[in-house]
């Protein structure tokens, strides 16, 4: 990285964000949104958002699944991490994956300032372009479905 590269004296001290990202299985597929808004717009991720203070990771994720897209899921249980730099955007993040089971409920559009719409594909066939922490999750080889 170069001086040219470098980001602000005042982003190099900032502090990472804690993120999560539910992998909501559903008969093969998983549920992604495609997001809207400055961070990410317009790629596709997961449901999910920030832990809040005080939260374990499976609460905040129930909370973001109930905010985002109101359906409903079993068997939550954690999952991988990543650790992602969005240079463009001047953050930094750790995302915790967990991994649930689809119950039930059709999932809807809560949050249209965050999110376009929710589609079920298949782990395989994700719609492009994805969020950075999905990216890299692919990148590293995981496959929710040999879980």
């Amino acid at each position: 990285m170069t001086n040219t590269d470098m980001p602000s004296a005042d982003v190099r001290h900032a502090r990472p964000h804690v993120g999560l990202a539910v992998i909501i299985m559903r008969d093969g597929t998983v549920l992604m949104g495609k997001r809207r808004g400055n961070h990410g717009g317009g790629t596709w991720s997961l449901p999910g958002g920030h832990l809040e203070y005080g939260e374990t990771p499976e609460q905040g994720a129930l909370r973001e699944i109930s905010e985002e897209c109101g359906v409903c899921v079993k068997n939550l249980r954690r999952g991988p991490y990543t650790n992602d730099i969005h240079v463009h955007e001047g953050k930094h993040g750790i995302t915790l994956f967990l991994l649930a089971d689809y119950a039930g409920g059709e999932a809807q559009i809560l949050e249209p300032e965050k999110c376009e719409r929710w589609e079920w594909v298949t782990w395989e066939a994700m719609p492009e372009p994805l969020f950075l922490p999905l990216q890299t999750l692919k990148k590293q080889g995981f496959d929710p479905n040999n879980q």
